[in-house]
């Protein structure tokens, strides 16, 4: 599985000049927690991603945060990305190693396929261990279905009572 196959494709962009009240803006209406940030350039540039925790800690939870502030100013830069052909292990192991919980997902050529966050691979990684659980489930009935067990009498079998002693019925 690669991580072109989790990510989130809708990328949402905001410029890099671009007021902080219009990237929260940005972020409620479109119902994401991260923008790509770009420059005003024609193709625009990545410079950035900046996020609803990038808002609050460097914006919000400052006594005194400077009114004039732009997107591009709170943008991480450079942006961290990992290729589209990476594997799981990789994406975790590289948001791990920047402290991040999303990345840009880039084509070889640079170009943005996605974004992938900590949220989709905890999901994709909940969904094998699903399968994995049905997985040894269905062994279980496939063997009482194919294997027959020794039948143990009644009288000799072991019983444990609630307070843990062996008794034997």
């Amino acid at each position: 599985m690669n991580i072109a196959s989790l990510c989130t494709r809708d990328v949402v962009g905001i410029r890099a000049d671009a007021p902080l009240h219009e990237a929260a803006t940005r972020m409620c209406e479109e119902h994401v927690g991260s923008l790509v940030v770009v420059t005003a350039d024609e193709p625009p540039q990545v410079v950035g991603m900046l996020t609803d925790r990038d808002l609050v800690l460097d914006v919000l939870g400052r006594v005194n945060p400077p009114c004039d502030l732009r997107a591009g100013d709170l943008a991480k830069s450079p942006p961290l990305a990992v290729q589209g052909s990476a594997t799981l292990q990789e994406a975790v192991a590289a948001m791990e190693k920047a402290g991040v919980r999303r990345l840009l997902v880039v084509e070889e050529d640079g170009g943005v396929i996605g974004i992938v966050s900590a949220d989709d691979i905890v999901a994709a990684v909940s969904e094998q261990l699903v399968g994995l659980s049905r997985a040894l489930r269905r062994n279980i009935e496939r063997e009482k279905g194919e294997r027959k067990v020794a039948a143990v009498p009644a009288s000799t079998r072991p019983m444990f009572p609630t307070f843990g002693t062996l008794a034997v019925q």
